[in-house]
Formats: C-alpha cells, structure tokens, sequence
C-alpha cells in the first residue's frame, strides 16, 4: 500500500527545511526562535514519520493477508480439482456396472442394436478304454459319445489330449419395428469339423462350424435352432461338450416356430422342422442318412414353471421314409420327452434335473443318432422302426457362492423288430456316470474337473468301458 500524498509532501518539506541556507535563519530571526522553529519541524517530521511506518505496518499486513487468502484460494483450487477428478473416476468406474444394470451391453448401429458374446474354452483329457483304441481324429476323443467306446475283446488303450475346439464366437442383433422387436442370432464354435491330418503335428487347424442361426419376429422363429423337442436349459453343467449324452434329446435343425404364452406360468409351441431319416440298411452296423424326406417333423411343446422349477413335456410326430431303387416305403415315427429343473436349498443353490424320453422311430434325436430310426432289410421288406428309451438324472450341490458339484448319469436301450436280423455291432444299450467339481474364482471365470464312466452294449452282447478324467478352464465374455 502506498503512503499518503500529502504525508510524503510533509516529510519532503521538513527535509528540505533542515537543509536550508543558516544565513536566511540568521537574517529572519533570533538563534532562540531558530531553535523553536527547528524543534517544531523536528516534531512534526517525527510525526509525519510515524504515520509513514503506521502505513508501511498496514501495507505489509495487508500483503500478508492477500498472499495467505491467495494460498488458500489454491489449496482450494487443488482440492476441488482432485475431488472433480475423483467424481469422474468413480462415474467412469460405475459406468459399465450402470450399464449392465440397465441392460444394455451392445452397440448401436441406428436403430439396430448389436451385441458380440461367447467364449473361450480350453479342455485337458485323459481316457482309458477297455477293448481297444479310437482312430486318430475320431470325436470320441475329445467329446463323450458312446459310440465310439470300442467293444469286444480288444487290448486296454490310453489318450492324452489338449484341445480348445468348444471355444465359441456369437453374433446378435435387434431392431425395433412397429411395436416388436425384430431379431437375429448367430453362433459358431470349431467343435465338430474334421480335422485335417496331422493337425496336432504344428497349427491344429480347426474349421468354424455353424451352431445356429435364426431370425425372430414376435412369437414367430425361423432358423436353425435347437429342436423345440429338446429342453436344452435341463442339461447339467459339464466338462464335456453335452454330459449325459446317451440319455438325453440333442439336436439342432431348421425349423419355424410359433410360440404362444397362455399364462404368467404356461406356454405354448409348434414348430415344423427339418426331417432326416437314419436307418441300418441291411446287415451293416453302419447308419445311412436316407435323404428322401417329404415332409418335416411336426413338434409340439408345453412349458410350465411353477414356483417349486420348470418343467417341459415335448412331443414329435414324424414321418420315416426310404426311395432305393426299386424299393419306396415308410413308416411312422413318434416321440415324447418330459424333463425338468427343481431347485432347492438355501437361495436355491442345488437343484435336480432330469429328462425321461420314449418313442419309435426317433434314434436320430437321441444321444447325437447312439441308435438308427429305423431298420431297412437286406431283401426288400418293409421298413420297420426302432423302440427307443433314454433317460437322464443330474444332481448339483452348490458348497458355496463359487464352489459346486454335478453328480449325473445317463442310459440308453434300443428295443429292435423281433423279425428282422441286425448286426450284432449295433448299439443296442449305453449307461454312464459322472461326477464333477467347479469353481468360479471370478465372474465369468470356470474351473472344472470331472470324472466319467460309461459302458456301450452291443446287440450281440459284446460290451466295452470308457474311464476318462477330463478338466476345463472357460472364460465367458
């Protein structure tokens, strides 16, 4: 702060006073009235000097505080800027947990929303059968199936395995029009396409295999999906690729369908769907897909959810046809598959599941085709159907929030026309049982170790025995 004006004119004064010429003193007045003019200007500089150090006092108080409010100004600057950065860190922290709060995990393209999924899956396998070994490349190495247990009185074998074929890859979308949704899905995995020879050699190879694909539009589905005769959400949690497979429904085809809700618990659904014919064509143990279908399998389905699980009974009606050569019959097929899920325990951690399926003519929609639909004899007669029943059982323990075991078994017979032959190397029974473990140290994070065995019959009596353990990392995204 700067001293006032007529203060510093003051002490200018005074000084120039105490400079002045003595000669002017001596002519204007006494020495004694000198003296009392010089202590009077002496008076007035000390005072006039007083006020100048009062003022400068003032002045550096007054800088003191600017510069103290000046400090504090900034340290409330850097502390509301932290807090600010600290509000957008937890905004954008929050912001993919909101996200998934609200539903929405795409990306918008217009009015179409878009959403990528699936995952990625590694499994280790070590199995030992009893009467012989499973050619190189075959399934029954890396997947359960039951028709490829060797039978007979063939030397033990042993396999070692790695692979990440189940690794899957989904595409979906949906659009808004005229008060429904209009959607569509795509799904692939590299689970079941051959593989080249000696692709374990360098690369392991494996070619992308179409799962799915449909559109849907209101209550109305068109595509390749899981059969509407199938209740694929009652399929235990597993290593491998189906579990239980001898004894459940497994399929996928294209189909249209329609499903209606009745209630808040009842639905309905029909479907139309892909037909495919498989048969024993003579004395061979081998299957022949029969391509001469014309018309599609007729399904229906009802879905009840009760409070204590859900459950589904399934029928289908379907038409088994031969054209070779000279020879045109067929013959009619059927089916019903009732399943469910019953949870219980503390927030419903365990739960039973099961399937019961019985039926002529529907091997093919059986534990991935383990029996034929239909026989066709060597010499020309008619085309008889096979009895099939299958049934499998799943008991899951939930030990805690990230720990739990399946404890499953499955079983298959075949009941063939007492008038005609068949070979003695077609399936006629096929049992299993497993146990397993998993945990999930994080979300979408799975650990699995399993245990199966499993025994395949043949009609001629001769058997064989799979022991296999098998682990599984997957990671779901």
């Amino acid at each position: 702060m700067t001293p006032h004006p007529r203060r510093l004119i003051g002490v200018l004064l005074g000084a120039t006073c105490l400079v002045a010429p003595q000669a002017a003193l001596a002519q204007s007045t006494s020495a004694s009235e000198r003296e009392a003019q010089l202590e009077a200007r002496l008076e007035r500089l000390e005072a006039e000097m007083q006020l100048l150090r009062e003022d400068l006092a003032r002045a550096r108080a007054d800088q003191q505080r600017a510069e103290s409010e000046t400090r504090s100004a900034l340290a409330a600057a850097q502390t509301q800027s932290a807090d600010a950065v600290t509000r957008v860190a937890r905004i954008e922290d929050a912001a993919p947990a909101a996200a998934s709060a609200s539903g929405k995990d795409g990306f918008d393209v217009g009015a179409t929303t878009f959403k990528l999924g699936g995952y990625v899956r590694v499994n280790a396998i070590a199995s030992r059968w009893s009467s012989g070994d499973v050619a190189p490349g075959a399934l029954g190495k890396e997947f359960y199936l039951p028709q490829h247990i060797p039978v007979g009185d063939g030397a033990k074998s042993q396999d070692f395995m790695m692979h990440a074929r189940q690794t899957r890859i989904t595409m979906g979308a949906s659009t808004p029009l005229e008060g429904r949704e209009l959607s569509g899905y795509i799904e692939f995995d590299f689970g079941l396409a051959t593989a080249p020879p000696g692709a374990q050699r360098a690369t392991n190879p494996y070619v992308p295999t179409f799962r799915r694909g449909f559109i849907k539009y209101g209550n109305l589905l068109i595509g390749q999906e899981w059969s509407t005769f199938q209740n694929v959400a009652a399929l235990p949690e597993t290593t491998d690729f189906v579990g239980p497979t001898e004894g459940t429904v497994f399929n996928r085809q294209a189909m249209v369908r329609y499903t209606h809700k009745v209630a808040d618990q009842l639905s309905f659904a029909v479907a139309i769907e892909n037909p495919q014919t498989e048969a024993l064509v003579g004395d061979s143990a081998g299957f022949a897909d029969l391509d001469d279908d014309r018309m599609p399998d007729l399904v229906g389905r009802i879905n009840w959810t009760p409070g204590l699980g859900s459950f589904v009974l399934a029928g289908v009606a379907r038409e088994i046809r031969v054209q070779q050569g000279g020879l045109s019959d067929s013959a009619f097929g059927w089916g019903l598959s009732g399943s469910g899920i019953v949870p219980f325990g503390p927030e419903g951690r365990h739960d039973l599941r099961f399937m019961v399926t019985y039926g002529q003519g529907i091997g093919r929609y059986l534990g991935l085709g383990y029996v034929a639909d239909a026989v066709l004899p060597a010499f020309g007669e008619e085309l008889a159907v096979v009895d099939n029943f299958a049934a499998f059982a799943a008991l899951k323990l939930g030990w805690s929030d990230k720990l739990r075991s399946t404890f499953m078994a499955g079983y298959q017979d075949a009941d063939y026309p007492d008038a005609i032959v068949v070979n003695g190397l077609a399936n006629k029974r096929a049992w299993s049982m497993a146990a397993n473990l998993f945990w999930s140290p994080a979300d979408k994070l799975d650990f699995g170790v399993e245990y199966r065995h499993a025994v395949r019959e043949t009609v001629s009596g001769a058997d064989g025995s799979l022991d296999r353990m098998e682990f599984a990392a997957k990671y779901r995204f």
